[in-house]
Formats: structure tokens, sequence, C-alpha cells
């Protein structure tokens, strides 16, 4: 089993030195992905199942910080920034998203429903039934893709 996910890591070009996750991290984020159990593992590693937990849960910890951390960054370079104040209609921000993208020459390649989609699935909790209910920021990159981010 261990052998089968370092050969992954390998094919796929893993390198811990340039990651966000660790080598063992990677091991255990692989072998879940392939439905083994915590405890399978712990056995296969020789440690406990909570080690496996704690393993992974700080790994995905890793991972969504690295995402936020991308979408940071392509914020920075959008050159179409939407502030969607709490309370406004998810149906309204399509429109103000439309007229920013057009204000600026960009070009966005999504219909109203999708780019309503995109939005509320970037957005999570911050979105209540049809309601924003905690203050976003819909940027549009030059190639047309729609980061969504709470506005702190």
């Amino acid at each position: 089993m261990l052998d089968e996910v370092d050969e992954l890591l390998d094919d796929i070009g893993f390198e811990p030195e340039s990651s966000v996750l660790t080598y063992r991290q990677a091991q255990v984020l692989a072998l879940r992905e392939r439905d083994i159990s915590q405890a399978d593992i712990a056995d296969e590693l020789g440690t406990s199942r909570a080690n496996v937990s704690s393993i992974e849960a700080s790994a995905r910890e890793n991972l969504e910080k690295a995402r936020e951390t991308v979408a940071f960054a392509e914020a920075l370079r959008a050159p179409v920034r939407v502030r969607v104040p709490e309370g406004t209609d998810l149906y309204d921000v399509p429109n103000r998203v439309y007229e920013a993208c057009d204000e600026a020459g960009v070009k966005v390649d999504y219909t109203a429903p999708d780019l309503m989609k995109a939005v509320s699935d970037a957005a999570g909790a911050a979105i209540t039934g049809r309601e924003v209910s905690t203050p976003l920021i819909v940027g549009v990159t030059s190639d047309g893709m729609v980061r969504v981010r709470h506005q702190e």
C-alpha cells in the first residue's frame, strides 16, 4: 500500500521541499483519497489512528491556507473587484459584476445563473438563502476567472 502511494507521489512530482505538505501528510492524504481508513493507515505506518487523524487534519488545514493564499494573490491581480455589501440579493450580483467587467473591458464567460452559483459556492456561509450575509469581494481576472473573498 505505501509503496504504491510513494510511487504515485513520485509520478506526480511531489516535492516536500516546495510544498505546503510534509511527505507524511501527502502519504496520508493519498491513502485517504483511496478510501483507506485511518485505522488501516495507522497499521501500515506503525502509528496510532489518533496520530493519523492529526496528520490528516494538519494536511487539510495546510491545503486550505494554500488555497486562500492563491485566492488572495489572484484577487490582487484581478482588474475587476466588485464589493457586494451585506444584505444584497444574490440575484443582483451578476449585473454588478457584468457592469464592472464592461467598464474594465473584461469578458466573463458565465451566464447569470452560473455566476450566481459560482459566487454562492465560493462564498459558502456568507450566503444565506438568496441574501449575502457577510460582505464579499468578487474579483474577475483578465482571463475571466471569478474569485470570491469574504470582505473583512
